[in-house]
């Protein structure tokens, strides 16, 4: 497989980067206190992390991290509103919930896949996908959206930093006006990134469908007061280099672009290069400061390579590196691994990305600093060095490799009470329940919903060094330390509590579902096609 030379302005970086701990960057900002309370107290801006994506699919996106800070600052269903995608009726959420298909495989062929279950599951799957199709191509998930005010989550999977900025209803209604095409061979959910921005593109649009969710922000702000606007975008902007286990980077030049050449100039880029994200970010930035929220929180971009989707093969390359020499799918192991067939990303390449990301994060660091420095009330979360004290592979279980700064992240006390405890390797079970992972969901990219609850917990932490109030559910302000109801949501996560027997060791569902499908590449939207 021929590999693109890594662009010169990506500058290697032996060691991580040192997180930021001050939400404040140690910048003090004289804010005023408002007259009232904003009506809108929490509305946020962002790809898949921020909508609710679990498993292949966005399903249940009351269990996002937004709807958990939303009910744990005590706010009503129509106080923080989200768009929601066939629950609890259809099969599943858009496009191929990974984690309903494992229970419906479950119930008619038990934990194993041999020869003999594999031809009965073909014809079996066949017409699965062709439910699920129909479903959101012609049945009740196709249906036009209903009308009513902007959402408060208006996150989309698979957006990078452009996508708010340029895509509007028009465009949508424009790419779904063709009829699709029902393919007996490759049934698939055409557009299907397409169809979960629809009913968020089409509340923000409020009668003029050339309106982007910023515009519909904007107002919010302007109108009746938004109280926190939390943006957490970049993900993307290099999570398809993982993928896809392939680097293409954004062409040089891009940067010189203007915001509808950098639209079409992105298609098939899995990699931005420094200097297109942080074009693309300097006309995000000042948008966002035309925003009358009375907080901003902006996030930084976790290192996409610690997903267990693209896994580390054999030894690291030394006893203190972060790194392997090989990156492949999970479900291929070390003895079965071949460079000249697997598909796969190098070392280099992984560091090249990670260097990226750290420079992605300079750029979003240095706009929040500079935005407190203006007298704006903005702040840090970053997520990436959550993610970072996360790492079980890179870190938690390779003492050299890990940076001076480096200390684990103290999981809650309800999750150190499973067993096994909750990490960030690849979700595993069988019959006896959860084996491995727990805090990354089936696709190996996206939380579970106790993992978005740690993403909600440390937002929590941001919004109270803000001063946002919270309060309970009768209404009664609550005291600090401000935390999540993880019992609440040990409930809710299916995936831990109840997990699927199928998913075992050898992920043999999952690579079988990759080798029909081909999955991984086909239903986690994050390479760039032009809209």
């Amino acid at each position: 497989m021929a590999r693109e030379p890594i662009p010169r302005e990506v500058e290697i970086h032996d060691q991580p980067r040192r997180p930021e701990t001050d939400p404040t960057l140690g910048i003090t900002v004289g804010a005023e206190m408002p007259a009232a309370r904003a009506r809108h107290r929490l509305v946020t801006v962002g790809d898949s992390l921020t909508h609710g994506f679990m498993s292949g699919a966005v399903h249940r996106t009351d269990l996002s991290w937004p709807a958990i800070t939303a009910y744990e600052l005590g706010l009503a269903a129509d106080e923080f509103t989200f768009p929601t995608y066939g629950w609890p009726t259809g099969p599943g959420g858009l496009p191929f919930d990974l984690e309903h298909l494992a229970r419906e495989f479950d119930r008619r062929f038990g934990s194993k896949l041999d020869l003999l279950e594999t031809f009965r599951a073909v014809p079996w799957l066949r017409r699965h996908m062709d439910e699920v199709e129909d479903y959101w191509e012609r049945g009740e998930g196709a249906r036009r959206p209903s009308d009513g005010p902007p959402f408060h989550n208006t996150a989309v999977y698979g957006w990078d930093v452009l996508d708010p900025q340029v895509i509007t209803a028009t465009r949508v209604e424009e790419r779904l006006a063709t009829p699709p095409d029902d393919d007996f061979l490759k049934q698939l959910v055409e557009h299907h990134a397409l169809r979960a921005a629809r009913p968020i593109l089409h509340r923000a649009a409020g009668g003029d469908p050339g309106r982007t969710v910023l515009d519909s922000v904007t107002d919010l702000a302007a109108g009746e007061g938004v109280e926190t606007l939390v943006v957490v975008l970049g993900s993307n902007n290099a999570l398809g280099s993982v993928v896809q286990l392939k680097a293409v980077w954004t062409p040089e030049g891009y940067d010189q672009m203007s915001l509808t050449q950098r639209r079409d100039a992105r298609g098939g880029c899995t990699l931005w290069r420094p200097s297109a994200f942080a074009a693309d970010w300097a006309d995000l930035v000042a948008t966002l400061r035309t925003v009358r929220a009375q907080h901003v929180v902006v996030a930084t971009v976790p290192s996409v390579t610690i997903a267990p989707i693209a896994r580390g093969t054999h030894r690291k390359v030394r006893p203190d590196s972060r790194y392997f020499p090989y990156y492949t799918r999970p479900w291929v192991t070390d003895e079965d691994f071949d460079p000249r067939h697997d598909p796969h990303l190098l070392e280099e390449e992984v560091r090249a990305i990670d260097s990226a990301i750290d420079a992605y994060n300079e750029t979003i660091i240095a706009s929040v600093r500079a935005a407190r420095q203006d007298g704006l009330d903005w702040y840090l979360f970053d997520m990436g060095g959550v993610l970072d004290r996360l790492a079980t592979r890179r870190y938690l279980n390779s003492p050299w490799a890990r940076p001076a700064w480096w200390e684990p992240y103290e999981l809650p006390p309800e999750l150190q009470a499973l067993d096994p405890v909750p990490s960030t390797r690849f979700f595993r079970s069988g019959p006896r329940g959860r084996t491995e992972g727990g805090l990354f969901s089936l696709d190996g990219v996206h939380p579970t919903t106790i993992g978005y609850g740690i993403l909600a917990q440390e937002v929590i932490r941001v919004l109270r060094t803000a001063g946002v109030a919270f309060f309970d559910r009768q209404g009664n302000p609550r005291s600090d330390p401000v935390t999540i109801d993880f019992v609440r949501l040990l409930r809710a996560d299916t995936l831990v509590s109840d997990p699927p027997v199928s998913v075992t060791e050898s992920l043999g569902l999952l690579g079988w579902l990759d080798d029909k499908l081909d999955w991984v590449s086909t239903f986690l939207p994050f390479v760039r096609s032009p809209l």
